[in-house]
């Protein structure tokens, strides 16, 4: 009403009284006092709105504030797919308030598109302590699902039986294996194996001729990734993870040591920390916490096959056969944007790719495919930041949600808390793209 007050022309709503039947001299009176009257309320609030206006801002905001829920916890994770809701499993475990504020299901859910591997090798050829943080958590894993499976009661296929690499070309089979080797020198333990293409094929008998070798890692393997992802909602609520999905975060503040997070719910969650784990949204909500936002999406296209009997030993970084006997197929890495459908042209070169790797694969029946976005920094590598500008505000995001899930759910809480994980640590943080020219 106010906003609209002071577009309305005194003169019009005054005048309103020239409409009333005057019968003498006390009635025309009585109307000019009402007609002054009027003028004097209008003019009155004209003032009050404009002093608002001056000293508070927005009146909807006002109002919104006044009518605004407001929800305290210890720590306010933002994102609930793997990665958020591996943090609050781990910060449940120690006795904390954890709020999850998670988004709709048409939201980027990395979590619910990507191959469900846990994998090591590979994994950090030029970067040692991310190599290492992927082999703690890959060792960890078993424990980490049998645990979960029984406090969620929820079944979690895991297999981590080792995992191979296959190469068509022997040079960059050979590459690789420098690659391995290296890390082998500066870790010690990196058990990894290279496989000559005879060697491969007694080992899986899918495999073709034009398979030049493989490497192996013992503690590869796949997961479930839509039973990960329920089981561990599930356990995180029965520990009293207090889970708000179907929000937008849109903005944050942070006064007397609390942080308030709004959302579009007319919400404030109050809490003394703040996790940012919201995957692709950390390019849009980073600035609000003081972080940069270096995160790019990359698509990345999965084709599955008809349901099959046990075909394959082990699954290999583009080929696995899920546990329901489909065989999933992913090889792409394309950078299109936000962009995360199919196409015809990228679908067929994974096809055919993977005919060459097992050629029996030529006659089975595809059945579906579907895109996906991975959560991509600079250079590959998670980002693990304390905010500088923002108090207790802390920045995950990584393309390894799956993998790093273990160390997520339970030390890495730690970290979260203020704990000083060494030199090495350091290194997963934005300064290390402050002299490099990134695209934010």
């Amino acid at each position: 009403i106010l906003g609209s007050i002071g577009a309305f022309p005194i003169s019009s709503a005054t005048s309103l009284y020239r409409l009333m039947p005057v019968k003498g001299a006390v009635l025309h009176h009585d109307v000019l006092m009402l007609k002054q009257s009027v003028q004097d309320d209008l003019m009155l609030l004209i003032q009050q709105h404009r002093f608002i206006s001056q000293h508070v801002g927005n009146l909807t905001y006002v109002l919104q504030g006044l009518l605004m829920t407001t929800v305290e916890s210890d720590i306010v994770i933002i994102g609930g797919g793997v990665v958020g809701l591996s943090i609050a499993y781990g910060l449940l475990k120690k006795g904390l308030r954890v709020v999850c504020i998670d988004g709709s299901d048409i939201d980027l859910r990395a979590s619910r598109g990507n191959f469900g591997l846990v994998w090591v090798q590979g994994k950090g050829v030029n970067c040692p302590p991310y190599a290492s943080w992927t082999l703690k958590s890959a060792k960890a894993y078993r424990a980490f699902v049998d645990q979960l499976m029984e406090e969620s009661g929820l079944e979690i296929d895991l297999q981590q039986n080792g995992g191979y690499e296959y190469f068509l070309d022997h040079d960059a089979l050979m590459e690789r294996s420098d690659q391995l080797s290296s890390l082998k020198d500066v870790l010690g333990d990196y058990p990894y194996e290279t496989l000559t293409g005879d060697e491969i094929r007694q080992e899986e008998s899918m495999v073709g001729p034009l398979v030049a070798g493989a490497t192996f890692f013992p503690h590869d393997g796949h997961v479930n990734p839509l039973q990960l992802l329920k089981a561990l909602l599930i356990a995180c609520q029965k520990m009293g993870l207090d889970y708000r999905a179907n929000r937008t975060v849109t903005t944050a503040d942070y006064v007397s040591d609390h942080s308030r997070v709004y959302c579009d719910t007319s919400e404030c969650f109050v809490s003394e920390r703040v996790v940012l784990s919201a995957g692709l949204g950390a390019k849009k909500l980073g600035p609000i916490f003081g972080f940069k936002g270096y995160v790019r999406p990359q698509r990345g296209q999965v084709l599955v096959t008809e349901k099959f009997p046990p075909l394959l030993r082990r699954p290999s970084v583009t080929i696995r056969q899920v546990n329901e006997g489909a065989i999933q197929i992913g090889d792409s890495k394309e950078e299109v944007g936000y962009d995360d459908h199919e196409t015809l042209s990228v679908v067929a070169r994974i096809a055919e790719r993977a005919v060459k790797i097992m050629p029996s694969l030529a006659s089975a029946r595809l059945v579906r495919t579907w895109g996906a976005l991975r959560v991509m920094s600079p250079d590959g590598l998670p980002i693990y930041e304390h905010s500088t500008t923002y108090p207790n505000a802390v920045l995950v995001t990584c393309h390894s949600g799956i993998s790093l899930a273990a160390n997520h759910g339970s030390i890495f809480s730690d970290w979260i808390l203020g704990a000083d994980f060494g030199s090495d640590f350091k290194e997963f943080g934005e300064a290390r793209f402050a002299t490099a020219s990134v695209s934010v």
